[in-house]
C-alpha cells in the first residue's frame, strides 16, 4: 500500500505542478457558473417542476464539461511518460503493473472528482438559502455526486486505457474523447429508429449514462446502468493493464 500511495500522490501532485491542472479545472468553473447563471433566470422566467440538480445534470452544459474534462484529466497518464522517456524507468522499478494502473486511474479519479465538489457545495449553500426542497433536494444533490463519479469512473478508465495505447497525448485525447462519446450516444433512440429490433432499443435506453445521472439527480439510484458502467469500467481497466503487460515483456 505504501508504494500505492507513493504512486498515487506522484500522479496527482502531477496535476498541480504545471499550468495543466489549474486550466482544467477554471475552465469547468466557468462553464459552472454559466450554466447556474442561465439556470437561475430560466428559474425566474418559465417556472418548472424540475428540481436544480436535476436541471444542471441534465443539461448540454453538465456533458459538455464531461467530455472535454475527461480526455483532457487522462491523456497525460502514460502517455506523457513515455514521450518524456520515464516510462521504461517507471515499469521497471520495483512495482506491478496493477499499481501503475490503479494509481494513476485513482488520482484522475480523485482529480475529477475535485471538479465537481465545488458544485456540490454550492447547491447546498443555495438550499441553505432557498429553503425549498422542491428547488433543491439534499438528497438529490449527494446521489447526483454519486451519479458523478460513477460515470466518472467510467471516463476515466476509458482515458487510461486511451493514454496507454499511444505515446502521444493529442492522440490519447482524441481517442478518449471518441470512445467516451460513444458510450454517452448509446442511450439515443434516434440512433436506433430505424433498428427493427425493439428490445435493442429499450436495452441501450436503460444503459444510457445520460439517464442514469439524470435519475440519481432525482433520487433515484437504478443498479442496471450502475451494473453496466462498473463493468465497462472494469473492462477498460483490465484491457489497459494487458497493454501494460504486453508493453512490459515486448
Amino acid at each position: 500500500m505504501n508504494i500505492f500511495f507513493t504512486l498515487f500522490r506522484r500522479e496527482l501532485g502531477g496535476y498541480f505542478s504545471s499550468l495543466n491542472g489549474y486550466v482544467i479545472i477554471s475552465s469547468a468553473l466557468v462553464l459552472v457558473g454559466a450554466c447556474f447563471s442561465d439556470l437561475v433566470v430560466r428559474l425566474n422566467t418559465h417556472p418548472t417542476d424540475m428540481t436544480l440538480p436535476t436541471m444542471f445534470f441534465s443539461s448540454w452544459y453538465f456533458w459538455l464539461i464531461m467530455l472535454l474534462s475527461s480526455p483532457l484529466i487522462t491523456m497525460r497518464s502514460f502517455a506523457k511518460e513515455k514521450s518524456n522517456g520515464t516510462y521504461e524507468t517507471l515499469m521497471t522499478a520495483p512495482v506491478n503493473d496493477w499499481q501503475v494502473l490503479m494509481s494513476k486511474f485513482c488520482g484522475a479519479l480523485f482529480f475529477y472528482a475535485m471538479i465537481w465538489m465545488p458544485v456540490m457545495f454550492s447547491m447546498l449553500i443555495l438550499r441553505m438559502y432557498i429553503d425549498n426542497a422542491l428547488i433543491v433536494s439534499i438528497p438529490g444533490v449527494f446521489t447526483s455526486y454519486f451519479g458523478v463519479l460513477v460515470v466518472g469512473m467510467l471516463y476515466m478508465a476509458i482515458g487510461c486505457f486511451s493514454s496507454a495505447v499511444t505515446k502521444s497525448q493529442i492522440v490519447a485525447g482524441m481517442l478518449s474523447f471518441t470512445l467516451g462519446m460513444g458510450v454517452f450516444m448509446l442511450g439515443y433512440r434516434s440512433f436506433f429508429e430505424n433498428t427493427e429490433t425493439n428490445q435493442l432499443v429499450e436495452l441501450m435506453s436503460r444503459l444510457s449514462v445520460a439517464a442514469y445521472v439524470e435519475e440519481c439527480s432525482r433520487g433515484i439510484i437504478d443498479t442496471r446502468p450502475l451494473l453496466f458502467a462498473l463493468t465497462l469500467t472494469f473492462f477498460f481497466l483490465f484491457v489497459t493493464y494487458q497493454v501494460l503487460q504486453r508493453r512490459r515483456w515486448k
